[in-house]
């Protein structure tokens, strides 16, 4: 078995973290336990490209008892727990190729050893693991059966890539499925980002100006949390829509350009390119706090900011960077825009990451049932699918719901009945 961790030294620390995240991923466990039965993936290489945690773990271990032969890579250069990954090598014998902090040259070797893995199924977070066998590897991109993208940036991104005709195999949009965009999005975004940023920072949120730049699931999930813990709100978007939202959810909602110039702490979610740039930190106060928590760290202009300054701080503080601008005021930024709930925090918590990860089980086994019937587009998960995830999730709540009369269902299947 083929690997490249940190240190193996750390897996004992890793199987507990590992096994601790399954006791609150009821219906990942059952799908295992399903899987384990009835082999729906045996004989199939598997490559994964997302954040090696604890929870992805969980999800390894659940392809790999449906019998795929799977290896895993990180997605995010910080969001690798070295001691899971020595773990999955050392008590799950699943190949990992992942450091937590490894250089863009290793990054891009450990997707490429994944490549090498032969896959015929792949999963993505951010859909570099894609771009790459569309970009450098396309002799294996002609195996592939179905690729599953986990995130809203990947998604954007493989969407972009199939209006121009250039995606080469059916995806998955797993970011868009209800279970995964209401509940991870919003409630684990919301959650593990004021988690990283209070860690890296051991910032007050009562009484201080958070900036939320976006308004999609995440935006609103961390718009929710910062108000929850006494911060006031504003938003900034682009989408009308979002916006008149963001409002009417009682948000103060102004241009970013505006909101530079008040804020205390910035965060952006939002999947795109320099939301916030070097005219935005040049008016910000002394000592402002500025992190993302979307995919890719090129929502914040980091060389633009680095233009600007005089000076950089490193490491003032454990994944902060203090910038000091010409005119002496000093921006503080996190985890050097990368993810701050991963880098600076454990990411999401396990019980929402349940449903993120039962569906990408789900999707794994119903590829394979549609080998060759899948065009080179980019598909919704099936309704069956959200409402079984949906449905195995309330049962490990102990919690039930209605059901339909026959009278009810007559009714809205007529169209008979009037005032």
């Amino acid at each position: 078995m083929k690997y490249d961790v940190a240190d193996m030294s750390l897996a004992g620390v890793g199987k507990k973290r590992i096994l601790w995240a399954d006791n609150d991923m009821p219906v990942l466990a059952a799908i295992r336990k399903r899987f384990a039965k009835s082999k729906p993936l045996k004989g199939m290489s598997v490559s994964a490209c997302l954040h090696v945690t604890a929870e992805t773990a969980n999800l390894m271990r659940t392809l790999k008892a449906g019998g795929a032969d799977a290896v895993l890579c990180a997605s995010n250069p910080l969001s690798t727990q070295d001691d899971v990954a020595a773990s999955l090598v050392k008590d799950f014998k699943i190949g990992v190729f992942a450091i937590r902090g490894e250089n863009r040259s290793t990054y891009y070797r450990h997707i490429n050893q994944a490549i090498d893995h032969k896959p015929v199924i792949t999963f993505d977070d951010g859909a570099d693991l894609v771009n790459e066998l569309h970009r450098t590897r396309k002799k294996e991109a002609g195996r592939i059966i179905a690729s599953m993208e986990e995130t809203t940036t990947g998604v954007i991104r493989l969407r972009a890539m199939a209006n121009e005709g250039k995606l080469n195999f059916p995806v998955i949009a797993v970011n868009d499925a209800a279970t995964k965009h209401l509940f991870d999005n919003r409630y684990g975004t919301g959650q593990s980002t004021v988690d990283g940023i209070i860690r890296a920072t051991d910032f007050l949120m009562a009484g201080k100006k958070v900036v939320v730049a976006g308004y999609g699931w995440c935006g609103r999930g961390l718009a929710m949390r910062a108000r929850g813990m006494g911060a006031i709100v504003v938003v900034t978007e682009i989408d009308a829509v979002k916006a008149l939202e963001a409002a009417m959810d009682g948000f103060e909602v102004m241009p970013m350009s505006q909101a530079a110039r008040v804020g205390d702490l910035f965060v952006t979610v939002t999947g795109n390119k320099h939301v916030i740039r070097a005219e935005h930190f040049r008016v910000m106060k002394d000592r402002a706090v500025v992190c993302n928590s979307g995919h890719f760290n090129v929502e914040l202009d980091i060389p633009g900011l680095k233009k600007i300054s005089k000076k950089v701080n490193r490491n003032i503080r454990n994944h902060v960077d203090e910038y000091v601008m010409k005119n002496n005021r000093r921006v503080h930024l996190l985890a050097e825009g990368r993810l701050i709930n991963l880098a600076a925090a454990e990411g999401h918590p396990a019980s929402v990451m349940d449903m993120s990860f039962a569906t990408q089980a789900l999707q794994a086994e119903y590829v394979v049932k549609k080998r060759g019937k899948l065009e080179a587009e980019v598909y919704d998960v099936p309704l069956e699918v959200e409402e079984q995830v949906s449905r195995f999730k309330l049962k490990s709540m102990s919690i039930s719901i209605d059901k339909l009369t026959a009278e009810q269902v007559k009714y809205l299947a007529s169209s008979g009945e009037g005032t």
